[in-house]
């Protein structure tokens, strides 16, 4: 069992910055990915970016340039850097961590406005 713990979200206007944060605890050394997907109202949930235990990233193409992904192994967090927010930024992000099982946080809500 993994637990997450988000932080970070908030209201911003367009062009600010956000920083979320994403702590596991418990079955930490199985842990294989983490990463932040988003939800906005009305569209499915999609990756936003992600990061291997080994470093590598991927983003999603709305996000490259702007977002960047970065973790803390030793203290098995995962941060989320966002630059340049737009309005279709705003949505809940959610915490997401692979072992051989999914887990996924409760979510943070970003808003921007314009």
């Amino acid at each position: 069992q993994v637990q997450l713990v988000e932080s970070g979200g908030g209201l911003v206007q367009a062009g600010g910055s956000l920083r979320l944060s994403c702590a596991a605890s418990g079955s930490v050394f199985s842990i294989n990915a983490m990463g932040w997907y988003r939800q906005a109202p009305g569209k499915q949930r999609e990756l936003v970016a992600r990061v291997t235990k080994g470093g590598s990233t991927v983003y999603a193409y709305s996000v490259k340039g702007r977002f960047s992904i970065s973790s803390d192994n030793a203290k098995n967090t995962v941060y989320l850097q966002m630059n340049n927010l737009k309005p279709e930024d705003t949505a809940v992000y959610v915490c997401n961590v692979d072992t051989s099982y999914a887990y996924w946080g409760r979510g943070t809500q970003v808003t921007v406005s314009s």
